[in-house]
């Protein structure tokens, strides 16, 4: 006999069991329909690209990380890394059929060949959104309002969004003659969370031969605390003076104050200079989104403005903003919290089949049930009742329908809550509205 193949996974990547993968099939679903409702247009685009479109695109660490290969026609391509970068060159090559400004949401696998970690993996699902043919601060403002929703979509009241302005940083690079080191910089502030003040310092002055008062400058910029309010005023008086810093710091206002006239509570925004993102493609509003209540995890949904991005595909100008949301991180994220419910199917109500000769009548049931939108499974032996309500609990059904040969006599149905152990009687003509009712 042949030896048995290891059943095993690749490093970095999963097996998804059905009590994950439903509630992940819900977030899936909820974002959709988050994004819909603002008017974002679903398209799609290949897992793979040729290498060129991806390469240089998300700085020397992206690139590394990039699942590379030589097909069998000898063409040197690569596995998306994220959706961005895709989708600029879908907007490149279809945004003359599209027209501008186009919105678009975006859901699907990419593939980082990085170092694991708690909630990051090497395949994991974007469920990204973005507005691509205007500057207008509108679109940034928006992108604000659609993760608040979908936060909210999704049952999760505990968060906040992190928003930033690269302008602001660009312009106190302007004023330190660092302007030519901005990809050093960003990388730099990128790991102040991790590594800390004095860490960031030593990295500056490693990568970029920064002085120590400019570290200093940098660093009080993106440790500046304090509440919206206090924050703005204070960038006004110490950066206002730099037209592209005074832009930055106007986008910001704008953003602050329209959202809270559109009644996002100010709670769930928070400006933060710290925020850099790392990618180089981001040219101006940046966002990060944290969980209150595990913010160890990272950004769960994060994104920015990215003016640049398409010119390298097109002559024409196609300035864009949009984010995105880390499902597989959030997923795990809400597993820790506690935040999931245990259940492995997808459907709430469960038909015992007591007796193999009424199987069309139980079948009969649960297609009215279905048809009215309610999710039914019968069960496909007539095995012990104590047998079949066992798998029942321990699958997470909600419901047990049960009827066999008294039951059909009298024209009713056993109808038993799981959760409660609660047992009823009810006419069969009835059941369709009591189940309602429960589920």
């Amino acid at each position: 006999m042949a030896d048995l193949i290891q059943p095993r996974t690749l490093k970095g990547f999963r097996d998804y069991l059905p009590q994950l993968m439903i509630p992940r099939e819900h977030l899936l679903e909820q974002a959709r329909r988050v994004y819909r409702s603002y008017g974002f247009a679903p398209i799609d685009t290949p897992a793979l690209e040729y290498t060129e479109i991806l390469l240089g695109k998300g700085g020397e660490e992206s690139d590394k990380q990039l699942y590379r290969f030589t097909d069998h026609g000898g063409r040197d391509v690569a596995l998306r890394f994220d959706l961005t970068v895709p989708f600029a060159r879908f907007a490149a090559e279809h945004m003359g059929q599209l027209g501008t400004p186009f919105k678009r949401y975006h859901m699907g696998p990419v593939w980082r060949g990085e170092n694991t970690q708690r909630g990051r993996f090497r395949e994991f699902w974007q469920c990204d959104f973005d507005t691509i043919g205007t500057t207008a601060n509108a679109a940034d403002i928006e992108v604000v309002l659609v993760i608040h929703d979908l936060f909210q979509a999704l049952g999760i009241d505990r968060f906040t969004i992190h928003v930033n302005n690269r302008l602001i940083l660009n312009g106190l690079l302007e004023e330190l003659d660092l302007a030519g080191k901005t990809k050093e910089m960003l990388i730099a502030l990128d790991k102040l969370p991790k590594i800390g003040r004095d860490g960031v310092s030593a990295v500056m002055s490693e990568k970029a031969n920064v002085t120590l008062q400019q570290a200093e400058r940098l660093l009080n910029l993106a440790e500046m605390q304090g509440t919206n309010v206090e924050i703005l005023a204070r960038l006004g008086q110490e950066f206002g003076g730099n037209a592209k810093a005074a832009e930055g710091i106007h986008r910001l206002e704008e953003l602050v104050s329209t959202v809270k006239a559109a009644g996002v509570p100010e709670d769930k925004v928070k400006l933060d200079l710290s925020i850099a993102r790392g990618l180089d493609y981001y040219t101006g509003a940046v966002y990060e989104t944290f969980l209150t209540d595990l913010p160890k995890i990272g950004s769960v949904c994060s994104g920015g403005r990215y003016d640049n991005l398409a010119k390298l595909f097109t002559k024409q100008e196609l300035p864009g903003v949009g984010a995105s949301l880390g499902l597989d991180r959030l997923l795990a994220a809400m597993e820790e919290l506690n935040l999931l419910q245990s259940v492995a199917t997808p459907a709430p109500v469960f038909v015992v089949q007591f007796d193999a000769q009424y199987l069309g009548k139980y079948q009969k049931m649960a297609r009215t049930l279905r048809a009215a939108g309610i999710g039914v499974e019968v069960y496909p032996d007539a095995k012990k009742v104590g047998q079949q309500l066992q798998f029942a609990e321990k699958r997470g059904f909600k419901i047990a329908l049960i009827a066999g040969p008294d039951e059909f006599a009298q024209g009713v149905w056993k109808i038993k809550d799981l959760a409660k152990r609660e047992e009823a009687s009810i006419p069969a003509n009835d059941v369709l509205a009591v189940l309602s009712g429960k589920l």
